[in-house]
């Protein structure tokens, strides 16, 4: 499934995602809904954009029998706090800046289990371990590997990066609460 709208092909690296959904035991999870978005090249996301389409690189995926999701996309950037507003204005008075390293947002869900919210930081980026948010955690860096070539005939570089989740059970129905703004497109 392609999360992006094609209105930076050319101009940004392609990109494919992987994984599994697993239980703790390591059964695979069919059936689980995963959401991911993530910030495009300049560093904006499509709800707060209004130059990207309405979903760009936001999508639903529901795991395969398996357990798997796939996807294509874009290499996205990290971006900063806007460099006049408060947020930034606060970080310079205690002496940090206001970047983020390029990551994706994952919210995974599936009956019977914890909902996750969490991010993948990916790795190279320039202020992976200077996060001002302090979000990089061992465990949730994605590894890019690059080549020449992808699947599909996918001609330039591509990157791909694949990066399996395991749910927990849910101990109550709040355990499985999700937020119910919607941040993907539905899969079809």
């Amino acid at each position: 499934m392609r999360m992006d709208d094609g209105s930076e092909d050319g101009k940004a690296t392609v990109m494919f995602l992987d994984g599994q959904v697993l239980g703790l035991d390591g059964t695979p999870i069919a059936g689980a809904i995963v959401d991911l978005w993530h910030a495009n090249t300049k560093g904006t996301y499509s709800y707060f954009d209004s130059t990207q389409s309405e979903y760009n690189l936001r999508r639903r995926i529901i795991t395969d029998a398996e357990g798997r999701y796939r996807a294509r996309s874009i290499v996205p950037s990290g971006y900063g706090c806007n460099p006049q507003g408060p947020t930034q204005q606060c970080l310079s008075q205690l002496g940090r800046h206001g970047q983020r390293p390029a990551h994706v947002h994952f919210f995974i869900s599936a009956p019977g289990y914890r909902h996750l919210t969490t991010q993948i930081n990916l790795s190279g980026d320039r202020y992976l371990w200077d996060d001002f948010a302090y979000a990089t955690r061992d465990g949730l860096i994605g590894e890019l590997t690059f080549s020449e070539g992808g699947p599909n005939g996918v001609n330039g570089r591509c990157a791909q990066m694949t990066f399996d989740f395991t749910l927990q059970p849910a101990i109550d129905a709040e355990d499985q609460a999700r937020s119910q703004r919607p941040r993907a497109l539905q899969a079809h």
